[in-house]
């Protein structure tokens, strides 16, 4: 059978109403593609164009984008991955998240380059996606299972792939996740926006069509150079390609940012026990990866006769040193239990470690302590269940710390939970938590790679730290646009000839002292090449860079159309009031003086919030306000 072919992107969105049942097409405009790219970017903004602000994100009128990108589906490096959009039932603001899944592939060769889902039914449903049609099927007999045995039950066929909840969305955990395959739209709740549409999963039925890129010579010839860089790196070819992400644990241990205890300690001598090097030693470690990837830092191990998958570096430090436990077995047996429930296991982890200090210190009248990790199962299923003290747990660190009080060790930005690496050994990556537009979040500007596992840059400096943290937002915003894995990032900067054969202390220095002048000089070009061979759009590197600070900003507007001002921006006052006990200086992150120059750099006002002068300059109609 011959397949059909689209040439890089249908453009083709479906548009589904669960109260009423009904779907329709419609189709992304030359603008919109170009200024957006695709992914999150495009999500962003047709839900800008659609929803209004201060509504309940658990209400029919919330609406879930699900977008694949312009790389998905032509077999670039690492470009199995689509995004999840939505407004926060955790945070209040808007959410997006990156999953690996075979969901996107399947939604992208039924035809669609995405979907946004509004709505609520009237009883547990999932929908069947296909080229032609989107049926309405009775979800009672998934209710209650769990992630992985939902998907069994929907019997889907070689090219199909599906997004579902666990008992933690269906009982709408405000940090519940939703799963495709073995890979998470973790952060932020989108899982619980699920629950509250009644929406137990959606299987799309791909291999109707195939993605060929429009120019394939180009092509090929910038995926050739794309792997060659990957395969050279240090960082994509040793570290995470031989222990994953946890190939961090030893670094950030040694760099004193490895969360010890909710965060008060930065570093422990039992560390090693739970690192990327003793778990591939220990557990017979073997790849189980995203498709298609070249870095390859996904894995599986053997835990007491049985296979099963060996914990990222946030689920390994969160689930693992932050709750004073040390033991591999343990920390995989957290994990699953989240991922089975469908529950973000950096949330739990930043939750249970706030319990356990509450308790230590008589706040909460419970007796969840450091370390115990059976009582630390029961808990996780009783979030799950919204059972018992559960059901409070359920709603996350910030709501407990202003319920029974503690505020000054719940560690979260904006309500998003904090993810594994403390900025007091890390500045710049105290700003990159405080001003990430969905909270804590690592991912939007990771400073801490730069300054304390990779060593680049002066760690405790607010020198050049808002000019990089906003370079990075640009070039991240773009990356989950595109959409790629953001792990290319280290092969694709590092590699080029500048970065590569320039010694790093004197990269570093330039990086610090002359930042612009620095990054001004960084090639990755290989992002922008890749996406003109596949769709007839032309990006350049700065156009590509320009399209970031849009969704960047736009996205921010989104949240100060919400309330979002400069009070929120802000840390944990454990990091701006108390040192690491393992610093012998007690060093906080000095926030505010890097927090101003961010908003001068940024186009802001001095209460955070985007002028109507950049608004303007980027293109960005002031919508529903």
């Amino acid at each position: 059978m011959i397949k059909k072919q689209i040439i890089g992107t249908s453009n083709k969105i479906l548009e589904i109403n669960l109260s009423t049942q009904k779907s329709k097409e419609f189709y992304i405009s030359h603008k919109d593609r170009a200024e957006y790219l695709g992914g999150k970017g495009l999500g962003l903004k047709l839900i800008y164009d659609r929803l209004k602000p201060k509504i309940d994100p658990l209400s029919e009128e919330n609406i879930i984008a699900i977008m694949t990108g312009v790389y998905m589906g032509t077999g670039a490096p690492n470009s199995g991955r689509f995004a999840g959009i939505t407004k926060s039932p955790l945070t209040g603001i808007m959410v997006s998240s990156s999953c690996g899944g075979p969901f996107g592939m399947s939604l992208k060769t039924a035809g669609y380059d995405g979907i946004l889902i509004s709505g609520k039914a009237d009883k547990p449903i999932y929908m069947v996606i296909d080229e032609t049609s989107v049926i309405f099927l009775d979800a009672n007999f998934l209710l209650t299972k769990d992630t992985q045995e939902t998907q069994k039950l929907l019997k889907l066929g070689k090219k199909d792939g599906a997004l579902v909840i666990g008992k933690a969305g269906e009982n709408i955990v405000k940090y519940a996740n939703v799963i495709s395959g073995t890979r998470y739209l973790g952060r932020g709740g989108i899982g619980a926006v699920f629950g509250s549409k009644n929406l137990k999963a959606i299987v799309a039925k791909g291999g109707i069509y195939e993605i060929k890129p429009a120019n394939e010579d180009a092509f090929k010839a910038v995926k050739k150079l794309g792997n060659r860089y990957i395969n050279d790196n240090f960082v994509t070819s040793d570290y995470y390609r031989n222990y994953g992400t946890n190939a961090h644990i030893n670094l950030c241990n040694k760099a004193n940012i490895l969360p010890i205890k909710n965060f008060k300690a930065g570093k422990d001598e039992r560390a090693v026990d739970i690192s990327g090097e003793m778990f591939k030693v220990k557990h017979n470690q073997k790849y189980s990866v995203c498709k298609p990837c070249t870095i390859l830092c996904g894995h599986k191990g053997i835990f007491n006769g049985k296979q099963k998958k060996i914990p990222e570096y946030e689920s390994t430090a969160l689930l693992g040193s932050n709750l004073g436990i040390f033991d591999t077995y343990d920390i995989t047996e957290l994990n699953e239990k989240c991922n089975l429930l469908g529950l973000d296991t950096i949330s739990v982890g930043t939750t249970l470690s706030y319990i356990s200090e509450a308790c230590e210190k008589g706040l909460i009248k419970q007796n969840y302590k450091f370390g115990d990790t059976a009582e630390y199962i029961k808990l996780i299923e009783a979030i799950a269940s919204r059972e018992g003290f559960g059901n409070e747990a359920a709603e996350g660190v910030k709501y407990l710390s202003q319920k029974y009080g503690g505020k000054e060790f719940a560690i979260h930005v904006k309500g998003l939970e904090m993810s594994a690496y403390d900025p007091r050994s890390s500045w710049g990556q105290g700003l990159a938590y405080a001003v990430a537009n969905r909270g804590a979040c690592h991912l939007s500007a990771p400073m801490f790679s730069l300054e304390a596992t990779l060593g680049y840059l002066k760690a405790n400096t607010t020198m050049s730290k808002a000019y990089i943290v906003d370079y990075f937002e640009k070039l991240f915003s773009a990356i989950n646009s595109l959409h790629v894995c953001q792990f290319t990032s280290f092969a694709y900067m590092l590699e080029p000839l500048i970065a590569k054969y320039t010694p790093k202390k004197i990269l570093g220095k330039a990086l610090q002292f002359s930042p612009a002048l620095a990054l001004a000089l960084m090639d990755v070009s290989v992002y922008s090449r890749t996406y003109k061979s596949i769709i007839e759009i032309e990006l350049s590197q700065s156009a590509m860079f320009k399209a970031g600070e849009r969704i960047h900003l736009l996205e921010r507007f989104m949240n100060t159309r919400e309330g979002i001002t400069k009070k929120d921006d802000i840390l944990p006052n454990r990091m701006l009031k108390e040192g690491l006990t393992t610093d012998p200086e007690k060093k906080v992150v000095p926030l505010e003086k890097m927090l101003n120059e961010y908003y001068k750099i940024k186009g802001y006002d001095s209460n955070g919030i985007p002028t109507q002068k950049k608004l303007k300059e980027l293109g960005i109609k002031i919508n529903n306000w």
